[in-house]
């Protein structure tokens, strides 16, 4: 793991020592509510501020602060440049990027050229710091699970920032993890529904049988039973890839949004960018989703609705049936979030019109569309755009410039 990587990189940049320098990464610092990424280790040791951490939680009389706007495109490629020195140990196959900053490596086939584990990790820790001066954590186990939670729960408190966990420590490493929340794949809910159950902790949870965890929890409770024994059987260059059942896209707006009018059009925006992904995957769409979410100073929640629909992939014909959703079951009550999604795909297999429609029309759009396709995906959603997305309550135009949801 990348040690508080957006916030080391940050500090690289500026020429400061990630473990000395008291910087945070914010998005949205100019509100009170803006959300800390990032922060290194002096910010949490010193001032209690972490990943989560607010604005107006930050001690602003401390002049050694840093405040660094987000810039996703710059951790990306640094990013890459991780990968790019991951694989002078490790075949490409070998390596699971986890999140953009941790990454699984199998190094089982590496030992006759490299050395031993110990000597490969530290030589890996090495190269990042004399090439990218960031400091790297890692842990060592007999799968990715073991080698997570030795990362997670030793490695970072450690001064060369390595931890192994092996099968025969189970009793002396995962059994004795304090928190349930502690342990990957255990999440709020799921500790409070284990708590319910009269379990506490790791070693009361691999105590339970089998059949009770799996007839309380299905397919989860069969998982922390075989997690709570280090149990993991992934292979990372087995690789799963998912079929997708549907295509969606979220937003929670900036404000509240009082106008319809307004509404429609960040719905016609998203559309649009699902569409779009529908035809580059030459996937057609046969049932719609809409969800909105009113104010959390209105007394009405929102509402949810799914319509049926021809099969289609073409943004001119979705908009409508969106539109028409929000209009339908709508209440006039100020909105802050939106969430669409395509659903029932299938592989696009032709054109298919009916009695009434112009076919040559029909194919114009079609094509307007996949050419509109093509000039934004090489030079960006800004380089064709309609009008609309130039009028009050527009988000396409600021999104497009951010990446992963902050500015690039």
């Amino acid at each position: 793991m990348l040690n508080r990587f957006f916030a080391s990189v940050e500090c690289v940049k500026r020429r400061l020592n990630p473990l000395e320098a008291y910087l945070v990464v914010m998005s949205n610092a100019e509100r009170a509510g803006g959300l800390v990424l990032a922060a290194t280790p002096k910010m949490k040791s010193v001032h209690h501020i972490k990943t989560g951490s607010r604005m107006y939680e930050l001690p602003t009389w401390d002049e050694r602060i840093i405040i660094a706007p987000p810039r996703m495109k710059l951790y990306l490629k640094v990013n890459a440049m991780i990968q790019a020195i991951f694989r002078r140990y490790v075949p490409a196959e070998f390596i699971h990027v986890y999140s953009i900053d941790e990454c699984f490596l199998d190094i089982t086939g590496s030992h006759l050229l490299f050395g031993s584990t110990d000597e490969i990790v530290r030589k890996i820790q090495r190269d990042i710091l004399e090439e990218l001066r960031l400091y790297v954590t890692v842990g060592i186990g007999d799968n990715p699970l073991l080698a997570k939670l030795a990362l997670d729960n030793v490695a970072k408190n450690r001064p060369d920032g390595i931890a192994e966990w092996r099968y025969e420590d189970v009793p002396e490493t995962i059994w004795k993890v304090k928190h349930l929340e502690d342990v990957c794949g255990i999440g709020h809910r799921t500790a409070a529904h284990l708590k319910r159950m009269g379990i506490f902790s790791m070693y009361q949870l691999s105590q339970n049988p089998l059949p009770v965890l799996k007839s309380a929890m299905g397919v989860i409770g069969e998982q922390l039973y075989y997690h709570a024994h280090g149990l993991d059987y992934s292979r990372l260059n087995e690789k799963y890839v998912p079929i997708n059942k549907s295509y969606g896209k979220s937003q929670i707006l900036e404000k509240d949004y009082h106008v319809p009018a307004e509404v429609e059009i960040v719905i016609r925006e998203m559309v649009e960018e699902v569409a779009m992904r529908l035809r580059q995957n030459h996937v057609d769409t046969s049932v719609i989703h809409l969800s909105v979410g009113y104010s959390k100073y209105s007394i009405k929640k929102g509402f949810s609705h799914q319509a049926k629909i021809p099969s289609t992939n073409s943004s001119h014909a979705l908009i409508p049936y969106f539109l028409e959703l929000f209009r339908r079951y709508d209440e006039r009550e100020p909105v802050r979030s939106i969430a669409i999604s395509c659903g029932k795909i299938t592989l696009k297999a032709g054109l298919q019109l009916n009695l009434f429609e112009d076919v040559n029309r029909t194919l114009n759009h079609e094509q307007l569309e996949v050419t509109v396709d093509k000039i934004r995906m090489r030079y960006g959603f800004k380089s064709l755009m309609h009008a609309s997305s130039l009028l009050n309550g527009a988000t396409g135009l600021k999104r497009s410039e951010m990446v992963g949801g902050h500015k690039g």
